[in-house]
């Protein structure tokens, strides 16, 4: 016998008895069965859900047979509905507040009404549960133990390649979510910024067509260039950078070659700038030539 019920409702959904104040709901991102008791009790029990888009809201709640009061809040209302949702803290209402899909906050307008429901003096309460971003990485692959999550990256190739540029030495994962149709040219552009690390490509996570598709960035690339754009919720995880390749100018790599050139061979040189900055040999070699062509 299976030690978990195939029930999607098992359990009976309690009304509990909630303080005021502002509820941050985590929704499932996919599979409807990725919600936590805590949260259905909360939304069954709040004076009023607030949400991105009612109809996506209204199929949860209607798979758990839930009716709470649903106000709209969202990008297109958010500043003329703050000032309404802080006159119901102020009447000691419990609101709950959730995203189309995962955990609010991230990469959605939730943001300001927790600041301004703090300032307020207001107690906001976090109801955890399903993330897109930790979905993602912990099926990726990559490491865990500390990560950066970006969001979206600007739309455009060059603003998108200056900011990659400005990620390039975190010494950490990154994480970044993506459309379908930007895919195969943020995919080249965080190649062609970041070199040939390790990435894993993240689809529709927790749905009937989910997938997760690994290799360097170069071949993510070119797999969706080929391909064409994917459907769905996408995710990108990218490794870290490598730590034994430390970060060298090529002003400071010139010096280097410079000094070593007067000592020794450009052989000699080479390896010795390779072993001290940790670059990669044919690199260092290209540069050493160069420079040893411009005295010419």
């Amino acid at each position: 016998m299976s030690a978990v019920s195939e029930d999607p409702r098992p359990h009976t959904i309690e009304t509990i008895r909630l303080a005021p104040g502002l509820y941050v709901v985590a929704t499932p991102i996919g599979n409807l069965g990725d919600i936590t008791l805590r949260a259905l009790s909360t939304l069954k029990s709040a004076d009023i859900v607030l949400c991105e888009d009612t109809r996506v809201t209204l199929k949860l709640l209607g798979r758990y047979g839930l009716k709470p009061k649903l106000l709209a809040y969202h990008d297109h209302n958010a500043a003329l509905m703050r000032p309404k949702i802080l006159k119901e803290l102020q009447a000691g209402r419990a609101i709950a507040l959730v995203s189309d899909a995962g955990t609010p906050l991230v990469s959605d307008p939730g943001y300001k009404l927790v600041a301004e429901a703090l300032d307020g003096g207001f107690r906001v309460y976090p109801v955890p549960g399903a993330s897109a971003a930790l979905a993602a990485l912990v099926s990726a692959g990559l490491p865990t133990d500390r990560f950066f999550f970006e969001g979206f990256l600007p739309v455009k190739s060059g603003q998108r390649k200056n900011r990659i540029a400005e990620l390039k030495e975190i010494p950490a994962t990154l994480v970044f979510y993506e459309t379908g149709p930007r895919l195969a040219d943020s995919l080249r552009d965080l190649a062609e910024t970041l070199g040939q690390r390790a990435a894993a490509v993240c689809r529709e996570l927790t749905k009937a067509f989910e997938e997760t598709r690994r290799g360097t960035l170069d071949e993510l690339a070119s797999y969706y260039e080929e391909n064409g754009a994917p459907k769905g919720e996408i995710v990108i995880v990218v490794s870290p950078p490598d730590p034994s390749a430390q970060s060298v100018s090529t002003e400071e790599l010139d010096e280097k070659l410079q000094r070593a050139l007067k000592r020794g061979s450009l052989k000699d040189a080479v390896a010795e700038v390779t072993e001290e900055t940790g670059m990669k040999r044919r690199d260092v070699y290209a540069r050493a030539l160069a420079l040893s062509e411009d005295k010419r």
